[in-house]
């Protein structure tokens, strides 16, 4: 496995939630972040059909953009009930003309549960994929996933996208309801984040 060396690191979002989700993660090894976004990265577009696929996607076009290594998350979630949509196409249910919109998306997603007659508890999972990507072409991937139901109505105001109605399996609040730092404990990104970080033990950083 390749390790990171550096101080600071690229990541490939424009998506601030994300950002400081992954930040927090980053900060107890003295990892500042700068995002895609703060450095006017144009968003590539997403034209893979697997979490790991558009992560890379991501990953690697930052790393060739600007001569940096760069991290790229790509995540969402999938619900049992509608055949594990929308999983991949995530942020896709969430856009609007004027630009993303959770709560559309997860009312979409709920009145189709409900068209559905899913039964109950309306079992579903976050995913999330990292690729670490250096500009010579190198990257390193680590996936993770997070258990548990969604739930109706939304609960919450931590967090971000589906974060509201999402409840993980042995807990009684939603992510959105939860200390953002004990949702960064048990997030589907601490999970795959608990496997990168063998790419920053021993090294420089």
């Amino acid at each position: 496995m390749r390790k990171f060396s550096g101080k600071r690191l690229l990541v490939a979002t424009h998506n601030k939630g994300k950002l400081a989700e992954i930040a927090a993660l980053l900060e107890p090894y003295g990892i500042a972040c700068v995002s895609g976004g703060e450095m006017g990265l144009p968003e590539p577009e997403e034209t893979e059909t697997t979490f790991v696929g558009n992560a890379r996607i991501k990953a690697h076009a930052a790393a060739m953009t600007t001569g940096l290594p760069a991290l790229a998350d790509d995540s969402g979630i999938e619900v049992d009930g509608l055949g594990g949509a929308p999983g991949v196409y995530t942020a896709d249910w969430a856009m609007t003309p004027s630009g993303r919109d959770f709560v559309q998306a997860m009312t979409r997603t709920w009145d189709e549960l409900e068209r559905a007659g899913a039964p109950y508890p309306r079992r579903a999972r976050f995913r999330a994929a990292m690729v670490l990507a250096w500009p010579d072409g190198h990257d390193e991937v680590f996936e993770g996933k997070v258990e548990g139901q969604v739930v109706w109505p939304m609960r919450g105001a931590q967090g971000h996208g589906y974060d509201p109605m999402f409840q993980p399996d042995g807990y009684d609040m939603t992510f959105a309801e939860m200390d953002p730092a004990k949702k960064n404990r048990i997030s589907h990104r601490a999970d795959a984040f608990g496997k990168l970080v063998a790419c920053f033990e021993g090294s420089d950083a």
